[in-house]
């Protein structure tokens, strides 16, 4: 598996981060046991960095990855791990409150001590906000964050779903740079292209992390407004790439990815063993600028102006 250095920290990750989502499942037995198998397929092809957030199937999915760790103690010190919190859903203990963001200090504080307790280790290797909370401080962010560096309890920061501005705003209260910018990029979203997120993370050494990068590929996209004449258009191009590239059209969507000078790192969140090996194919292809901007053309619809 190739891997790249994170931002200007020493973390050294694996292209493909593994997205541990849906781990999980419906939290029955024989889900549970699937989602083991598949964070062992990942850590046995390569890939050492995953990915996880609080609200993850309410929690269990970093319970059933705390007790991978727990079996195999050895790991810890092998995997880089990143969790997020941030977005408050509903609780029993305020049942009229709506589902929102909150960066305020003692939520943070809670929200990192219980993933650290579900994981069953002492630190993180990065915690991201991971959506912007519209009424953040960034100077209470800031001194949240150094709190949790301070105790031990968090070595790197990062955020999620972030636009520029809002990274340069935390950014100004930081002592030291965050690390990623974690956005939703794949052949339906390409926002991150156009609103200078991409931009950003070049100019400022951010890495970016890209969720859901088969979106509208291998399972439908979030939020998709494409038409019927759209989605045949760009199909027919993916089968046109694959067929040449001898691969499958989602490998050519994670080539499209890898292909940017950004290094975005793709997070891969199947759990099917094969499809997750399969992933690393991507990064074998010589994909080249301009199966770039004909698989971009094909989404829009038409040349570049």
């Amino acid at each position: 598996m190739q891997q790249i250095k994170i931002s200007s920290s020493p973390l050294v990750t694996s292209r493909l981060i593994y997205g541990c989502m849906r781990i999980a499942g419906d939290n029955s037995c024989s889900d549970r046991d699937k989602g083991k198998q598949a964070i062992r397929a990942a850590i046995d092809a390569g890939y050492n960095h995953f990915d996880h957030a609080d609200i993850y199937a309410g929690g269990q999915s970093e319970l059933l990855f705390g007790e991978v760790l727990k079996e195999s103690p050895y790991l810890r010190d092998e995997l880089i791990i990143t969790s997020k919190a941030g977005i408050r859903p509903f609780s029993d203990a305020l049942p009229d409150a709506p589902t929102r963001y909150d960066f305020s200090r003692q939520y943070l504080l809670d929200s990192v001590d219980g993933i650290l307790q579900r994981l069953g280790i002492d630190c993180l290797d990065m915690f991201l906000l991971h959506r912007p909370d519209y009424l953040f401080d960034a100077q209470e962010v800031a001194d949240t964050f150094n709190e949790l560096k301070q105790k031990g309890k968090v070595k790197y920061f990062g955020v999620s779903n972030f636009k520029p501005s809002q990274v340069s705003l935390l950014q100004s209260a930081l002592p030291e740079p965050l690390l990623v910018n974690q956005v939703e990029i794949n052949i339906h979203n390409i926002d991150s292209l156009l609103d200078g997120s991409l931009d950003q993370c070049q100019q400022q050494g951010l890495t970016p992390v890209a969720w859901c990068p088969l979106g509208g590929v291998a399972y439908p996209a979030w939020g998709n407004t494409f038409s019927g004449e759209d989605e045949r258009r760009i199909s027919e191009e993916f089968a046109r790439q694959a067929k040449k590239y001898e691969c499958e059209p989602w490998h050519i969507m994670l080539a499209w990815l890898l292909k940017h000078p950004a290094n975005i790192c793709p997070i891969i969140g199947s759990t099917t063993p094969e499809r997750i090996v399969s992933a690393k194919k991507a990064l074998e292809l010589e994909y080249s600028r301009e199966d770039w901007y004909r698989l971009l053309e094909a989404r829009n619809g038409q040349a570049v102006p």
